[in-house]
């Protein structure tokens, strides 16, 4: 009996991969009346294939029932059970214009059963076929190569797309870049802009941390070789903490998102959106652009269109989005975490409260001040600098939040409320440093990293003061992290300048302000630009490709994954002092 539904759960497995497949093909593609009746009836084989395999894991297999999978089980299979009947006897059609007007409610419980039968598989990482940092940049090349082929689609584009601008979307997507070559809502058809948003989520979170929870979520268990794997790509500090912060990872992704969308369609004047599905589609889109720190947007000019450059509820709703999401998973749930602890400590403090220190840790103390000291900079100087230029159409209030959204949006957000090409020289210089800088570390932000600038910058404090020591809050620096800063900035430098020095030769009649805010912009991922990407030519937009990828995946875990690791060795060599200076 074993051994036949392991071929029951393979074949179940095999055939909703086929579903998703045809899903594609239906949306992708223009269909006959006959092809569109065979994917209908295939999509329904497939679900009772989802159904017979489902319930034959709980009649043939003695295991115990875990109660989140059980409620799941039973959730889909009525759900699937409605569908049926609502077709076989009631003849409802479920059609609705989301998605290219197809019935989208099987499409939906397909794809239910395909994460379903997925998670049932046993997927066990090998470190020796594969290092973690191998694992997580490869993970991205092919993601970009499978969202290049969708937006390849002929019901993704309006007038099709070639495959180097359609590598560049891709790649400026899953890379939560923002930089694009043709304009997001006019060129690509709902279908296209569903494409996109689910790349950016899939690259603002990573397909692994999707895959290893759902795989985790069902299976109740994870080999030791998988938790050690996910804790080197996640930087969990324990083995027995990788599943539940991939879990809060997941949670607070998406619990942001969704309340992101809900503020931003209140925000919204409905004069805008003629039909009103089309209003939450631009919420949820700016929503997972915004968290994801990706940048994209549907309209042409980005929140500097007109109906929308004014509306500084959306705007403020859009900065509280991406610092969220450029502050990191680990921040955000310890800043949650240091909360809740502050609020018990005021409500039970005359009953023997336990007091903790070190609630809030070292980590998240560094960002948050490094964080909290560059953007009130940054917004001093836009405010000055930019008052009667950019500025000058706003009121006091809206130069105020203007200021606040330019000061933090070249931190790798890439969205936009003024015209960047009208900005001063000294407010662009400034731009540049505050995109390099960029948000956070483990986070939907590009950049060196706030982290990063933070210890060089105190390790220059340290150097000047005569100590051999980083210190800080008590506490000293690993000397892993600051060699980790260094080689970071040094290699960010390196690639940073080779791209500059690309494009400058492909494309020599471009202005090399402009070039170098492009390159700077594609490594931090911020998707600023002072308009110069459309123009550029094929291999500057491959230069800028490979810039995005590597600003993604950071051209430390690429070294790392090149390089075997040496084997710790038991001698040291005589230390020997080179001169610097």
């Amino acid at each position: 009996m074993k051994f036949d539904l392991k071929y029951l759960n393979r074949i179940a497995f095999w055939i909703s991969t086929l579903g998703i497949f045809a899903i594609i093909s239906d949306f992708g593609f223009f269909q006959e009346r006959a092809t569109q009746r065979f994917f209908d009836g295939f999509f329904f084989f497939v679900l009772a294939v989802g159904i017979v395999s489902t319930v034959s894991r709980y009649l043939s297999k003695k295991r115990k029932i875990r109660k989140k999978v059980f409620v799941f089980d039973l959730l889909s299979i009525g759900f699937t059970l409605w569908i049926y009947y609502m077709y076989l006897f009631v003849g409802v059609p479920f059609e609705t214009d989301l998605l290219l007007e197809n019935p989208i409610w099987v499409r939906v419980a397909v794809l239910a059963t395909f994460i379903r039968e997925f998670s049932e598989l046993k997927v066990v990482y090998n470190r020796t076929f594969l290092n973690p940092a191998q694992l997580f940049v490869g993970s991205f090349f092919l993601i970009i190569f499978f969202g290049a082929g969708m937006l390849m689609l002929p019901n993704a584009t309006h007038e099709g797309l070639s495959f180097v601008d359609a590598l560049f979307t891709s790649t400026s997507a899953v890379c939560v870049t923002g930089l694009i070559v043709v304009d997001t809502g006019s060129y690509f058809t709902e279908f296209g802009q569903v494409i996109i948003m689910l790349l950016i989520q899939i690259g603002g979170l990573g397909i692994l941390t999707f895959a290893s929870y759902f795989s985790y979520f069902f299976s109740g268990g994870a080999t030791y070789e998988n938790q050690l794997v996910l804790g080197d790509m996640n930087n969990s500090k324990k083995l027995g903490e990788v599943y539940s912060t991939l879990k809060n990872v997941i949670l607070i992704t998406f619990g942001i998102e969704f309340f992101s969308a809900v503020l931003i369609f209140f925000s919204l004047d409905t004069q805008n959106f003629p039909p009103q599905l089309s209003k939450v589609f631009f919420s949820a889109f700016h929503a997972i652009s915004a968290f994801c720190n990706a940048g994209f947007s549907t309209l042409p000019n980005s929140l500097y269109e007109s109906g929308f450059k004014f509306n500084y509820a959306l705007h403020l709703i859009v900065i509280a989005t991406f610092v969220l999401g450029g502050l990191g998973f680990s921040i955000v749930s310890n800043i949650l975490n240091y909360l809740k602890y502050k609020s018990k400590r005021v409500l039970f403090k005359n009953k023997n409260f336990e007091s903790r220190p070190w609630v809030l840790n070292i980590n998240s103390r560094i960002n948050l001040i490094t964080t909290a000291c560059i953007s009130l900079v940054a917004f001093v100087l836009f405010f000055v600098l930019e008052f009667h230029n950019t500025l000058e159409e706003h009121s006091w209030f809206g130069k105020i939040v203007t200021a606040l959204f330019g000061a933090t949006t070249p931190r790798t957000a890439g969205f936009n409320s003024i015209d960047p090409a009208a900005m001063l020289f000294p407010t662009t210089m400034m731009v540049f440093l505050l995109m390099w800088i960029g948000a956070s570390p483990v986070s939907t932000g590009g950049g060196i990293k706030t982290s990063t600038f933070a210890i060089a910058t105190l390790n220059i404090l340290s150097l000047a003061k005569g100590k051999t020591r980083l210190e800080v809050f008590r506490r000293e620096i690993a000397d892993i992290s600051v060699k980790r800063a260094f080689a970071t900035i040094s290699l960010s430098l390196i690639i940073i300048g080779l791209g500059i020095m690309l494009i400058s030769i492909f494309d020599s009649r471009m202005n090399l302000k402009d070039i170098a805010f492009e390159c700077f912009s594609a490594y931090s991922t911020v998707g600023l630009s002072l308009g110069i990407t459309a123009s550029l030519s094929e291999p500057s937009k491959l230069v800028l490709v490979v810039i995005m990828f590597v600003g993604r995946v950071s051209m430390l875990s690429i070294v790392i994954a090149v390089f075997n690791k040496v084997k710790h060795k038991n001698y040291r060599y005589p230390t020997e002092e080179i001169t610097i200076n």
